[in-house]
């Protein structure tokens, strides 16, 4: 059995078994477009003539990797007066 390797300029998406409301995709997948991966998020729709469509989100995966994380607060620095007493 061999691994599967993503080409360039393709994907795949399937459905999104762990959808919990409205808002979340109907489908997910990922896909490879010059050299770089990303992230492929589908929602089906229906038009106002009645036909159906897929709009689509895509989100480069070593973006959301990347994501800023919440900076530590630097350490107090404290002036001391020796003089005053306690």
């Amino acid at each position: 059995m061999s691994t599967y390797e993503q080409k360039d300029n393709s994907g795949a998406m399937f459905v999104n078994d762990k959808k919990e409301s409205e808002t979340h995709p109907d489908r997910k997948g990922s896909a490879m477009i010059g050299g770089k991966e990303y992230w492929v998020s589908g929602w089906v729709n229906t038009s106002k003539t009645g036909t159906k469509y897929m709009s689509l989100s895509i989100t480069e995966k070593e973006a959301q990797q990347a994501a800023p994380q919440a900076k530590a607060a630097p350490a107090p620095t404290a002036e001391f007066d020796e003089d005053i007493p306690f």
